[in-house]
């Protein structure tokens, strides 16, 4: 499910691994919450860098450390979520989640994040409606990307026909999100409307940079109506503007149209 990359193990936070971790309490009166807090900031920022690179277990420990010192900090449980998912426990892994959206209800990434592992669960519906809901959410910065999700969701369980809409209404809000654009044109091939997946590469390519993906889907829609011009025309600019990628490759050993 290629959009649903947003739902990727967190974020790198780029600190310095020599950063002193922070399971030392301060004996102060007032300071001790204060280095609680900071500690679990160093602790979660470390886990989550290790969670980026794949140490699992290293990245496990800081994240169990850090919400044992901050059990009300959302972002913690959620990355402790994407860590327990990692490690195969799915109901470790809803209950961080739930968790987060428990500290945070109104958190678009955490929503986004949930519904990234609804959808995975085969929960299709309850996943839609999580992804639909951080889109309108007037905080959350990239909507498009919800949408284009939702509609990943969708077509993973064969419901064409509702994904399309929200593929559509992602290129309303960002008519310049490439990821939309493909997920949409390889729907349209898939159900045999050539001409249809054709104009929207086409028209995607007026207004935007071209990318090999959207480049080669335009010279398989050309090919399939057939149009013998669009389908050189493709092919010429895939070879130019991405002379070295598997998309080009692909078009240039691939037998010749048959009219």
């Amino acid at each position: 499910m290629n959009a649903l990359r947003r739902g990727r193990a967190g974020r790198a936070l780029g600190l310095a691994l020599g950063l002193a971790l922070g399971g030392c309490q301060s004996s102060g009166g007032g300071g001790g919450a204060q280095s609680a807090a900071t500690a679990a900031q160093a602790n979660m920022q470390l886990g989550s860098a290790y969670l980026q690179q794949g140490n699992l277990p290293i990245a496990k420990e800081k994240l169990e450390r850090a919400v044992k010192q901050a059990p009300r900090d959302p972002e913690i449980h959620g990355l402790l979520a994407m860590l327990y998912l990692r490690l195969g426990e799915e109901s470790r892994a809803e209950t961080e989640y739930r968790a987060a959206l428990a500290l945070a209800p109104r958190d678009p990434e955490q929503l986004n994040n949930y519904a990234v592992f609804l959808c995975g669960a085969g929960r299709i519906d309850e996943g839609v409606a999580r992804f639909q809901e951080a889109a309108r959410n007037a905080l959350y910065r990239t909507p498009w990307v919800a949408y284009t999700n939702a509609g990943v969701c969708l077509h993973s369980a064969r419901r064409d026909a509702e994904a399309e809409p929200l593929y559509v209404r992602a290129l309303q809000v960002q008519p310049g999100y490439a990821e939309a654009a493909t997920q949409l044109v390889e729907l349209l091939l898939a159900q045999n409307r050539a001409a249809d997946a054709y104009g929207r590469v086409a028209d995607f390519l007026k207004r935007n940079p071209a990318t090999a993906d959207l480049l080669l889907l335009g010279w398989r829609a050309a090919r399939a109506e057939p149009n013998p011009v669009n389908t050189a025309q493709m092919a010429w600019r895939l070879q130019t503007e991405f002379p070295d990628s598997e998309q080009a490759h692909n078009v240039s050993v691939a037998p010749a149209a048959r009219n």
